[in-house]
């Protein structure tokens, strides 16, 4: 019964990547769009279509994540393809959730195309059967430590996706990026307001990346004695949370605008990157169970 409710999440997760590409798409062919139309178009039945395509596949998502769960007897981010699984799952959730808040379809294509991507590493590379969890993990922190850190992932990932927004957009308000490939981008608000939504998405990531780190000590504390360790992963964690205080900082205090704010959150999101597939593969420590 486990295996063929584990073989249902693998088949649902295949679909969802099957709709995101849909997805993906209809965002791309609603840009072309604006190309033709320097822009000035309203939102079109590619971008709908686009949208409402999204949320089949989150639907779809959500379906093999929960499959994932029931099959394994406990939360689905025990390992790294479990992590990316439903990291990728917050990521459109924190999407869709925004756009209800502000309207960012422009960024659609982002969000779906990295969430094709995250799942399809995930899936090729990093796919283990269901198994049980080693001492360490059977404890309740590992339900709060990865929970925020999953979302955290997922609001820096937003960040990210506007922040690259805001470089190409700021590159153009500048008198760069002129070519007609270029004039979807007169659909895309100004590189300030990208900014000013980035910023917002990533301090919400900020506090959600600083329980990760405490509930991490915390949980360190009762598996193995100590708060920190000077692990790999712990040091990595601290950097992200390091870059991503001193990107608020910059920005609130000194003054930080325009591209090096922009610059400065990029290499933040590359460090979460490095954290999860670099560190968790190549580097030894204690979180070497969160790999393969």
């Amino acid at each position: 019964m486990t295996n063929s409710i584990e073989s249902i999440s693998l088949i649902a997760t295949y679909s969802a990547m099957a709709v995101y590409t849909l997805s993906f798409i209809l965002f791309t062919v609603d840009l072309a769009g604006r190309v033709a139309t320097d822009g000035q178009s309203k939102p079109t039945r590619w971008l709908r279509s686009a949208m409402a395509v999204l949320v089949l596949g989150f639907v779809i998502h959500v379906a093999a994540d929960v499959t994932r769960a029931i099959s394994a007897h406990r939360v689905p981010w025990a390992n790294m393809y479990e992590f990316g699984l439903t990291a990728t799952l917050v990521l459109v959730g924190v999407f869709l959730g925004i756009n209800i808040w502000r309207d960012v379809r422009f960024v659609g294509a982002f969000v779906s195309g990295f969430a094709i991507l995250a799942l399809g590493i995930v899936t090729v590379n990093f796919y283990v059967a269901v198994s049980p969890l080693p001492p360490a993990l059977q404890n309740y922190w590992l339900v709060i430590h990865v929970c925020v850190a999953v979302l955290g992932t997922g609001f820096f990932a937003t960040g990210a996706a506007l922040s690259a927004s805001q470089l190409f957009q700021h590159s153009r308000e500048e008198g760069k990026l002129q070519s007609r490939s270029w004039r979807f981008l007169s659909a895309f608000p100004s590189s300030e307001s990208l900014e000013a939504l980035a910023y917002r998405i990533l301090v919400i990531g900020f506090v959600f990346w600083t329980f990760t780190v405490i509930a991490g000590a915390i949980w360190a504390e009762r598996a193995w004695g100590r708060y920190w360790g000077w692990d790999t992963k712990e040091v990595w964690s601290f950097i992200i949370w390091t870059l991503f205080a001193g990107y608020i900082h910059a920005r609130a205090t000194r003054g930080w605008r325009g591209r090096p704010a922009a610059i400065l959150s990029l290499i933040g999101f590359g460090a979460v990157l490095f954290n999860y597939g670099i560190v968790n593969i190549f580097f030894k420590g204690l979180h070497v169970y969160s790999g393969l």
